[in-house]
C-alpha cells in the first residue's frame, strides 16, 4: 500500500510560514536542494492546498527560462511531470499536470491507494495535513527544521486532539545547520 508522507520546512519552533506569511526563512541552499530534489523522485503523486499551488505554479513555467541552472531545471523537470490534486473551494481550473479534487482528503486517499501505480501520497500543506492527520492517514511526518524561531506563523503539526506516537527512521545535519528529521507513524 502507498504511504502518505507530509514534508515541509519548518522553523524550530514549529511554523512553516512567518507571522506576516513569508517563506525566505526557509529558502534552501544548494545542499538542502539537491536532498529535496532527490526526496522529490520518490513521490508518485503529490496532494495540496490552494495556497502551496498557487506559491508552486512558479514552478510550471519555469523550465522556460534559458537562465535557469541545472539544479533548478531538474526540480523544475521532477515537479512538472508530478502529478498533483489541489484541494480548493474556489478555483475552478488548474494548470499543468494537476487536478481539482472531487472528494474529501480521506477519499482521495483511499482512491490513490487503490489505483495502481509506485511512489509515495505526498501532503503539503498545513491545513490539508490537519484533516488527514485528524483522519489518522499520515504514514510518515518529514521536516526540515530551519535554526530560526518565528514567533508565530502556521504551524507544522496538526492540532489532533490525540496521542501520535512516532519513530525516527532516519536524521541528517546538513551545513547550513537545517537539520532533517523523518519519522514513522507507530500504529
Amino acid at each position: 500500500m502507498r504511504s502518505v508522507t507530509y514534508s515541509m520546512g519548518v522553523s524550530l519552533d514549529g511554523r512553516i510560514t512567518a507571522p506576516d506569511g513569508g517563506l525566505d526563512w526557509g529558502e534552501p541552499d544548494e545542499e538542502v536542494f539537491r536532498f529535496v530534489t532527490d526526496e522529490i523522485r520518490s513521490v508518485g503523486v503529490h496532494l495540496m492546498g490552494r495556497r502551496l499551488y498557487e506559491t508552486m505554479l512558479y514552478w510550471e513555467t519555469a523550465g522556460q527560462d534559458p537562465t535557469l541552472d541545472a539544479a533548478n531545471r531538474t526540480w523544475t523537470e521532477l515537479w512538472t511531470a508530478l502529478p498533483k490534486v489541489v484541494f480548493s473551494r474556489t478555483l475552478t481550473s488548474v494548470r499543468g499536470n494537476a487536478r481539482l479534487a472531487t472528494g474529501s482528503v480521506a477519499e482521495e486517499i483511499e482512491r490513490l491507494r487503490a489505483e495502481p501505480g509506485e511512489g509515495a501520497i505526498a501532503l503539503g500543506g498545513a491545513t490539508l495535513a490537519a484533516e488527514a492527520a485528524t483522519a489518522d492517514l499520515i504514514d510518515e511526518y518529514r521536516m526540515r527544521v530551519s535554526p530560526v524561531l518565528l514567533g508565530g506563523g502556521l504551524p507544522f503539526f496538526p492540532q489532533v486532539e490525540r496521542r501520535v506516537n512516532l519513530e525516527l527512521v532516519e536524521n541528517r545535519t546538513f551545513g547550513s545547520q537545517v537539520v532533517f528529521l523523518r519519522y514513522r507513524v507507530v500504529r
